[in-house]
């Protein structure tokens, strides 16, 4: 079974083992055939909004090769939809990176969500490898940079939390992204009504708000969460980075940054202003640096109908 097409595969033709994670909004199960893939299936079908879900899948195969490449080794893009009958069911995802996984006691094999970095260790997680100071500060510039690389796609990332963001500092810092059918094109529906994890919602924005702007608010809280190890701080409240993770430049420029975040919708800091935050210049005056490459898409599949909003998909 290939899947690089990217065209519909039926659930009939899998081959469905055991069940390897579990969610609000679906069930995780491991495939067989060739690759490391997962099968999500969705609790509820009939709410899945086919039409957005091929839309994922055909942003995919519009890029190039090399960003191709980049988004399949940063997120689990849905790759193929899995159908029955006339709709969606689900689809067909990578596996995380080996290196973003750890081991328990008993043996069992877990993946190392953010939650781990915004704590201190406790023995039942031991094995976890915790970052240094200079780890801490190379993640958080990690995540800004793969955040603003979503958004310069014109993509909606929606639902940021310690669940959903993966990391490693093994060989060297990086993240990784889940629950990539929760994105959606700018302006366009989602595969599913958006979700939203506890303490981790854009409380200045009204109930339900999916935007790149409350994107920016939640990306306020990975930054500053990961920087200070702290699971609940938040834009308003006080920040303080773990000792050693930002000099005084950086920590005044984006102490500022921190407090912008805390404004009304509108006002909250893009990512390209967290990356010249992060690397200490314009204190006083923080201007967003040079934005990050766009991703090529090819323009015979995916064109002016996306920069205009106006894209849509079969179901």
């Amino acid at each position: 079974m290939s899947v690089h097409d990217g065209l519909d595969v039926p659930y009939d033709s899998l081959k469905v083992f055991d069940k390897v994670g579990d969610g609000g909004q679906g069930e995780v199960h491991a495939i067989g055939g060739p690759g490391a893939l997962l099968y999500k299936s969705y609790r509820e079908p009939r709410k899945v909004d086919g039409a957005a879900l091929a839309a994922l899948v055909s942003l995919r195969q519009a890029l190039g090769p090399a960003d191709r490449d980049r988004l399949d080794r940063e997120t689990a893009w849905p790759l193929c939809r899995v159908v029955a009958g006339a709709g969606a069911i689900g689809f067909l995802m990578h596996r995380a990176p080996e290196a973003m996984t750890w081991t328990t006691a008993k043996g069992e094999s877990k993946l190392v969500e953010l939650s781990y970095a915004l704590r201190p260790p406790k023995a039942a997680w031991q094995a976890v490898q915790q970052p240094s100071p200079a780890e801490r500060y190379a993640l958080a510039v990690a995540l800004v940079t793969h955040f603003e690389w979503l958004h310069a796609m014109g993509l909606v990332i929606g639902d940021l939390s310690q669940a959903n963001i993966l990391w490693t500092v093994r060989p060297a810092p990086a993240a990784y992204l889940l629950d990539c059918d929760g994105i959606r094109l700018s302006g366009q529906r989602p595969v599913l009504e958006q979700a939203d994890t506890p303490d981790w919602q854009d409380t200045l924005a009204p109930p339900g708000t999916v935007s790149v702007d409350s994107d920016r608010y939640k990306a306020a809280l990975v930054i500053g969460r990961v920087l200070a190890q702290d699971a609940y701080v938040s834009p308003g409240k006080p920040l303080v980075p773990v000792p050693g993770v930002l000099d005084e430049r950086r920590e005044s420029a984006v102490g500022l940054l921190w407090q912008q975040a805390n404004g009304p919708c509108g006002t909250r800091p893009d990512m390209g202003q967290w990356r010249t935050a992060l690397a200490g210049r314009d204190v006083i005056r923080l201007i967003a640096a040079r934005p990050a490459p766009r991703p090529a898409i090819d323009r015979s599949k995916f064109d002016s109908e996306r920069r205009r909003g106006t894209i849509n998909f079969r179901d």
